[in-house]
C-alpha cells in the first residue's frame, strides 16, 4: 500500500513565499497603509517568541530543538511564525504605534502554546493563531482597526485593478485544493455566506447587493483562502469542513445583524473556541484506543510528544 505523500511542509513553504511577496508588493508598489516598520517589527517578535519557546520545549521534552540541523531546518521552523508575523502586521492598522503590532504578534503565539487539547493521542493548538490575535487586540484596543480594504488595490488602475483579485482567486484555490484540500470547508463558507446575506436582506429588508459587499475585495479573498482554512485549525474530514465554514458563515450574519462590527474575525475566533471545546470534549468521552502516540483511555492520554511533527500554522 502506498503511503501518503505529506504536504504540510511544501503547502507551509508556498504559503510563506505566497504572504512575503504580497507585503513586498503592498508596501512598495500596491499602496500598504501601514509602515515598513510593522512588518519589520513583527517578524522580530514572531522570531524570537518561536526561538525562545522551541528552547524550552526542547530542554523540558528532551528532544533535539527543530532549528538545529542546518539551514533548512532553521528556515522551515521560523516559517510558521513568519506567516503568522506578516499576516497580523498586513490586517491591523494601528497608526503609527508598533506596541499593538507586537502585542497582537505574541498572542498570536503563545496562543498555540497555552490553548491545546489533547485528541486521538497528540497535543495540538485549536486557535487560529493570527486570527486569534489580531481578534485580541480589537477588542482590547478600540482605537485599533483592520487595514482598509482598498490598501491591496489603492495604486494600481486599469487591468491590473481586476487581473489582482483573479491572481488570488486561483493562486488560493491551487494552494488549497493541492496541498491543504481544504475545498469543501472554503465552498461551504462561501455558500453559506451567501445564504446568509439573502436572510438578512429579506429579514431586515436591506440592500442584497450591500450584504455581499464584503466579498467585493481582496481582503475577503485573503481572508477566505489563507485564513479561514488554515489547516492546523480546522478539520480533516470532508463533511467536518463543510460544518466549519458553514458555521462560521453563520457566525459572522449572527454578529452582523447585531451590528457587530469586524465579524469576519470575531466569526472565526468563536467557531475555532466551539471546535476546541468539541474536541476536548469528545476526546473524554470517547472508547478507549490505541494511537501512534500512545494508550488513549476515554479521558486519559499517555502521548508521546513528536518534535519533528510540523504544524501548519496561519
Amino acid at each position: 500500500m502506498t503511503a501518503t505523500k505529506d504536504l504540510r511542509l511544501p503547502a507551509l513553504r508556498r504559503f510563506a513565499f505566497a504572504i512575503t511577496a504580497l507585503n513586498i508588493a503592498g508596501h512598495f508598489f500596491l499602496g500598504f497603509e501601514q509602515s515598513v516598520a510593522h512588518m519589520l517589527v513583527a517578524l522580530l517578535t514572531a522570531y524570537v517568541i518561536e526561538f525562545v519557546f522551541e528552547t524550552l520545549n526542547a530542554n523540558q521534552f528532551g528532544y533535539k530543538a527543530r532549528y538545529k540541523g542546518g539551514p533548512g531546518n532553521f528556515i522551515d521552523f521560523l516559517l510558521p511564525g513568519h506567516i503568522t508575523a506578516l499576516a497580523v502586521s498586513m490586517l491591523l492598522f494601528t497608526n503609527a504605534g508598533l506596541m499593538p503590532i507586537v502585542f497582537a504578534v505574541a498572542i498570536a503565539l503563545l496562543s498555540k502554546q497555552i490553548f491545546r487539547v489533547k485528541f486521538k493521542g497528540r497535543s495540538r493548538h485549536f486557535l487560529n493563531p493570527s486570527n486569534t490575535g489580531i481578534a485580541i487586540i480589537l477588542i482590547l484596543f478600540p482605537w485599533v482597526g483592520i487595514a482598509p480594504p482598498y490598501q491591496f488595490t489603492e495604486n494600481v488602475v486599469g487591468a491590473p485593478d481586476w487581473i489582482i483579485p483573479i491572481v488570488f482567486i486561483f493562486a488560493g484555490t491551487f494552494l488549497n485544493a493541492k496541498y491543504t484540500k481544504k475545498i469543501p470547508l472554503i465552498a461551504a463558507w462561501l455558500f453559506v455566506f451567501i445564504i446568509q446575506a439573502a436572510v438578512r436582506s429579506w429579514a431586515f429588508e436591506t440592500s442584497m447587493i450591500a450584504a455581499l459587499m464584503p466579498m467585493n475585495g481582496v481582503a475577503f479573498l485573503l481572508f477566505t483562502f489563507y485564513m479561514v482554512s488554515d489547516p492546523a485549525t480546522t478539520p480533516f474530514k470532508k463533511y467536518n469542513q463543510i460544518g466549519f465554514g458553514a458555521a462560521v458563515a453563520v457566525v459572522y450574519g449572527l454578529l452582523t445583524a447585531f451590528h457587530i462590527v469586524f465579524g469576519l474575525f470575531f466569526a472565526l475566533f468563536a467557531v475555532c473556541i466551539l471546535r476546541g471545546a468539541y474536541l476536548y470534549v469528545s476526546e473524554r468521552v470517547d472508547v478507549p484506543v490505541k494511537t501512534t502516540g500512545g494508550v488513549q483511555l476515554g479521558g486519559g492520554v499517555v502521548p508521546s510528544r513528536n518534535p519533528e511533527e510540523i504544524e501548519m500554522r496561519s
